[in-house]
């Protein structure tokens, strides 16, 4: 690891510090004596040529160094609070079928973390290019203040458009504002371990899911909805506090991004692995935002371990972002992403047949290690799938905007075929069935890409 010192060779001016003086060719002139003109040609005292105006060139990235590092730590505190915060969701969703919202149906409760996911994801495509043109400080406290508003907005809710309006509009748009810049930072600073760099910062979404979960179960029935919600959003203050306090673009673009490329889905690889998100994330979360539910109402587990199924999920999550993304390094992403794919898809088909403690907290684990591996590895696959590096933020942009939509249909209609059919049957296999829908695309995406050469690096 190199020393916060090695990033100052990194910068350099290109002309000298200092304009020359030069005084061994002299200009003749006729130089006035009293005001007078003599007509006798004196030299000239001395010429001062002006400088050449001053041009910074900027290295590679670091790879390191205290000041790398803390761009890593203050995403971490970002993801935390953002996708943190949505993975948590599933504790308000049982929360909310007993209790202030209990009127309401498994669907319409559900709709209030799509719209969080969906405004995450969509909001995106618009922040790139606000980031782009040098407003990184600004979208981060724009952010921190509409998640940290919101937050406070839902604990004084005690209706369903209230709630939607608070925590699923509110909390949304300041997710949005987040997820572009707290990945986007990371490319600056880091080139040959810029998937692991990744995959830290996003397992900060995963702690959220455990630290949030646990806080509210343990302090709603002592201090109620409205204080255990507000503690989440002190905490979430204390977080951003950080991320502002230590978070600074090195380098901007020399030219504003595009909003959109649309020739980019002439290219089958990136075309079809865009499909593949967009089919994964309709099924992805339906376990995230269901599997308390399932093991209370089946009597699998009571209550009180049936809440900690989340953050046994989200803990397992926290290696998958990691652990994945380090071996990605290595062997390419989207070779990492499609084995995290498939044991996804077996593990929603293999949900059906868990019926006892054991087996609903080892599914928890294994389905947070493989769909945490699996949400932290497309911002890298993207990059692999880009001619250059300048289009990169552009087709990430274009590419999570079209998974927002499958991440806001998907866990209403889990919800729908729960109250249609009165069976968890059909959730879990609609699930199943459609994080395999996605696997076959992202296999498409490889295969158009390097071929049938299984030991090629992509």
């Amino acid at each position: 690891m190199s020393d916060i010192s090695d990033t100052s060779e990194h910068t350099r001016i290109s002309n000298d510090e200092f304009s020359r003086i030069e005084d061994d060719s002299p200009t003749a002139v006729s130089t006035p004596q009293n005001g007078v003109d003599t007509g006798i040609d004196m030299p000239s005292v001395v010429k001062i040529e002006a400088a050449a105006p001053t041009e910074l060139v900027i290295g590679p990235p670091p790879n390191g160094g205290m000041q790398a590092w803390l761009q890593v730590f203050g995403a971490f505190f970002l993801a935390m609070n953002s996708w943190g915060i949505i993975n948590s969701f599933g504790v308000y969703q049982t929360y909310y079928a007993t209790g202030i919202l209990s009127s309401e149906s498994p669907s319409n409760i559900s709709w209030i973390g799509s719209i969080q996911a969906f405004l995450l994801l969509l909001v995106g495509i618009a922040t790139g290019p606000i980031y782009d043109a040098g407003h990184f400080q600004f979208l981060i406290r724009l952010g921190s203040f509409l998640t940290v508003f919101g937050l406070m907005m839902t604990s004084i809710s005690t209706e369903y458009y209230q709630v939607m309006l608070a925590q699923g509009i509110c909390v949304g748009l300041g997710s949005g504002c987040l997820f572009v810049p707290s990945f986007a930072i990371i490319p600056q600073y880091f080139s040959t371990r810029k998937a692991l760099a990744t995959g830290i910062a996003a397992s900060g979404s995963s702690l959220g899911g455990i630290i949030y979960p646990i806080v509210f179960y343990k302090l709603q029935p002592q201090i109620g909805f409205a204080w255990a919600t507000r503690v989440l959003g002190f905490i979430a203050l204390a977080g951003f506090v950080v991320s502002l306090g230590v978070m600074r673009v090195r380098v901007l673009p020399k030219q504003k991004r595009a909003l959109l490329e649309p020739g980019a889905f002439k290219e089958m690889p990136y075309t079809f692995f865009t499909l593949g998100l967009f089919f994964s994330f309709i099924g992805l979360y339906t376990p995230i935002f269901y599997v308390q539910s399932y093991a209370i109402q089946e009597g699998i587990t009571d209550q009180n371990l049936g809440f900690y199924l989340l953050p046994i999920l989200n803990a397992g999550s926290v290696f998958g972002r990691i652990l994945p993304n380090f071996i990605a390094d290595k062997t390419g992403p989207l070779n990492m992403l499609i084995p995290c794919a498939m044991v996804a898809s077996i593990l929603c088909f293999a949900w059906i047949g868990i019926e006892d403690v054991p087996g609903i907290v080892v599914f928890a684990l294994l389905y947070g290690f493989f769909s945490g591996g699996f949400v932290s590895l497309p911002p890298t696959c993207i990059t692999t799938l880009s001619p250059h590096l300048g289009v990169v933020g552009t087709r990430m942009g274009m590419c999570f905007g079209l998974t927002s939509f499958g991440i806001l249909i998907g866990t209403p209609v889990s919800g729908a075929l729960l109250t249609a059919t009165g069976s968890w049957r059909g959730t879990q296999l609609f699930a199943g069935a459609t994080v395999l829908l996605a696997l076959i695309c992202l296999l498409i995406a490889r295969g158009a890409k390097e071929g049938l050469k299984l030991a090629v690096k992509a």
